[in-house]
């Protein structure tokens, strides 16, 4: 693999596990309580091999996966987690080339993942009603590398949406089971639909709109993460699991012959 060069995303990671994530720019630096590293110094550098601050403090420089961006992510609200988001592309069957719409911005976690897994050839359209949350998101899949690949539009899903033949549809929203019609109208036949939602009586209601709306393949689910302890001596879990963040709700429109 090559060295490390300027424009690339970096993370420095501390022995204690604490991750800083940045772009790697020419005569900038990298500064924290453990000291300064110069951007210069780590342009050639190799991946995955340990720098020193100018106090003499051990760091890990990597790449970052798309795990480490998406749990660094700056967020004014709370992003879907990746444990979610990892089904969620499975389910939606997120290729390269892809095209795929999500209605629910926020901070831009979800679209981060989508413009990832899409590559350079796929397209992400993403609405939001906030400006300023859409105003985060773009920072974000900027530093990321990823903006080139994600279109995003202000605007309420009731108003249906400015796209056509996207490959699936992704709602994180509230209501969700008011604009199905939305959603189909801008999908190819026999696309996927999705959405998360926090309480079973949101997906309740959705559920209700999706068989009435005949729609099929539906699926309800919700993830959970168990960590185990490292320690080869003492495996046991965690003290802590990320238990439940959302229901996720798919389903396929059917249309006529």
């Amino acid at each position: 693999m090559k060295n490390a060069e300027v424009g690339d995303l970096a993370m420095l990671a501390t022995l204690q596990g604490k991750q800083f994530i940045f772009k790697l720019e020419a005569d900038a630096m990298f500064q924290s309580h453990q000291g300064v590293i110069r951007h210069n110094d780590l342009v050639g550098h190799p991946w995955g091999t340990s720098v020193q601050s100018h106090l003499g403090r051990d760091f890990y420089f990597f790449r970052p996966t798309l795990r480490d961006i998406l749990l660094l992510i700056k967020r004014r609200s709370q992003i879907i987690f990746p444990k979610d988001i990892g089904y969620i592309l499975l389910r939606l069957s997120v290729r390269p080339g892809g095209r795929i719409l999500e209605a629910g911005t926020g901070s831009g976690a979800l679209t981060t993942a989508l413009a990832w897994a899409v590559g350079s050839e796929g397209q992400v359209i993403s609405y939001d009603r906030r400006e300023d949350m859409q105003d985060l998101a773009r920072k974000n899949l900027l530093q990321a590398g990823l903006l080139d690949r994600v279109t995003l539009a202000l605007g309420e899903a009731d108003q249906g949406f400015d796209a056509e033949d996207m490959d699936a549809v992704f709602y994180d929203l509230p209501a969700p089971h008011l604009y199905l019609d939305q959603a189909c109208a801008c999908m190819v036949n026999g696309g996927v639909l999705g959405a998360i939602l926090p309480t079973a009586n949101q997906v309740s209601d959705l559920l209700a709109v999706l068989h009435a709306k005949k729609f099929t393949n539906i699926d309800v689910c919700e993830i959970m993460l168990r960590f185990y302890k490292n320690i080869p001596e003492r495996l046991r879990p965690a003290d802590r699991m990320v238990a439940h963040t959302g229901y996720l709700v798919f389903a396929r429109p059917v249309g006529e012959a």
